[in-house]
């Protein structure tokens, strides 16, 4: 209703010249009409990036309507069935209004879609470059535009119920754990302060009471130095907040990592729980290929040019060709041999998979398919079968061609994804740890 309201309110003020009826009250239009472009929605969300969302979303939405209202009259004005002049007898007059329509649809427009433009986290760059580029195609831009309408809907939607249901059980703290939680990264990627490998689901997880710590070892190095690495860090932790033991969640080879830490003497006591996620138990069988396939002198090159790089962010010491390789089956078969599960610490594993490549995000499509060839279904890296992993597994995905990827595990670009809510996924994840007593 209200958005049928404000396509009236577009449209009155926008067609003034030619609709007797508005000409007495233009001065009454005129101010609604920029009330409009500051209030166009009745009911918002209760954040500022959302209620920015939502107003980009209700101007487009009127600008839309008050623009097909306007070609409708328009139209009218070749018939002779409106009480004014026809286009044929008053042409400067026609002329003069649809400058002025054009003039004030544009101002709805620009105002709606720089609003999205700039506040929506679920656009995408993809979908940005579209609308760019598809904006002077008649037709195409119509569909494109009621394509980032109903992005900017869903995602206002999503995050508003979110919102609302982490305010009703905020008092439960469903995820106060026993003892704090450290979140282990994967490989090729670091703790960074301003981009947080775990996306949005951290701060999910802390405001059901969730504690926090993050393991801030090196982007890539050998299971063994990480596992180090991660030891110091758990005893770190231990030291500074005086707990007794931490849940580990680990992505990727992050799971590797804490399993060889955990046989390192005396971490295994400080340790209550691991839960692995999209870990490569088993290794991945196409990372055995290409290691054999490609010339050393190109790895070596390969290899040299990414450590430098991290060294420049922060590495101490990178080592990519050592990651690489403890990624491969036949290194993991030696590495499950050689070091079992400790009694006492709950071990967990959780995998999910891509339903086709096209729902991974660049480079999982391509790597989706090499995957796929060696280890059958997979999650844009790791085969399914390499990732159960303790006493219990869950295996994730969803309807449809998109499924869930290696990156969306760790909501890594930030999506809403239908059917599954990666942010409340973990917080029933923890707060099934801390019914359990972890």
């Amino acid at each position: 209703m209200g958005y049928l309201l404000f396509s009236l309110i577009y449209f009155m003020a926008s067609n003034f010249f030619v609709i007797k009826e508005c000409s007495s009250l233009f001065w009454v239009f005129l101010p609604l009409f920029i009330a409009g472009n500051f209030f166009p929605a009745f009911r918002l969300p209760r954040t500022k990036r959302l209620k920015n969302c939502a107003k980009g979303k209700a101007l487009l939405i009127a600008f839309l309507g008050s623009t097909a209202l306007s070609f409708a009259l328009f139209i009218l004005g070749f018939t002779g069935f409106l009480s004014v002049d026809t286009i044929f007898e008053n042409p400067r007059l026609w002329i003069l209004n649809t400058l002025f329509a054009i003039l004030l649809e544009a101002i709805v427009f620009w105002n709606g879609m720089l609003r999205i433009f700039f506040s929506s986290e679920q656009l995408g760059i993809k979908t940005r470059v579209i609308a760019v580029i598809c904006g002077m195609i008649p037709i195409v831009h119509l569909i494109v535009l009621g394509r980032m309408i109903q992005i900017v809907s869903d995602e206002i939607e999503t995050e508003n119920r979110k919102m609302i249901l982490d305010e009703q059980r905020h008092t439960q703290r469903i995820c106060a754990t026993k003892y704090p939680v450290l979140m282990v990264h994967g490989v090729f990627f670091r703790d960074f302060r301003y981009f947080n490998y775990w996306g949005r689901i951290p701060k999910a997880l802390e405001t059901n009471g969730a504690r926090i710590f993050y393991g801030n070892h090196q982007s890539a190095a050998s299971v063994e130095n990480s596992a180090g690495e991660l030891a110091a860090r758990i005893r770190e932790i231990i030291q500074e907040t005086g707990c007794e033991k931490v849940n580990i969640i680990a992505h990727s080879k992050g799971g590797l990592d804490c399993r060889r830490a955990l046989n390192l003497p005396g971490i295994a006591a400080h340790v209550a729980s691991l839960t692995t996620v999209n870990t490569p138990h088993r290794g991945c069988e196409f990372a055995d290929y290409l290691l054999t396939k490609i010339p050393q002198a190109e790895q070596d090159a390969v290899a040299k040019t990414y450590n430098a790089a991290l060294k420049k962010l922060g590495d101490p010491a990178p080592d990519f060709l050592a990651a690489v390789h403890n990624l491969t089956a036949s290194f993991c078969k030696s590495f499950n041999s050689m070091f079992p599960d400790v009694p006492g610490v709950l071990y967990q594993s959780i995998g999910s998979k891509l339903n086709k490549s096209a729902g991974g995000r660049f480079p999982l499509n391509f790597t989706y398919h090499l995957a796929k060839y060696f280890d059958g279904a997979n999650d844009g890296l790791v085969g399914e079968t390499s990732f159960p992993w303790g006493s219990s597994y869950k295996m994730l995905t969803v309807n449809g061609t998109r499924g869930i990827s290696h990156g969306d595990m760790i909501d890594l670009n930030r999506e809403n994804i239908s059917e599954f809510d990666v942010r409340e996924f973990y917080v029933r994840l923890v707060a099934d740890l801390k019914q359990r007593g972890y």
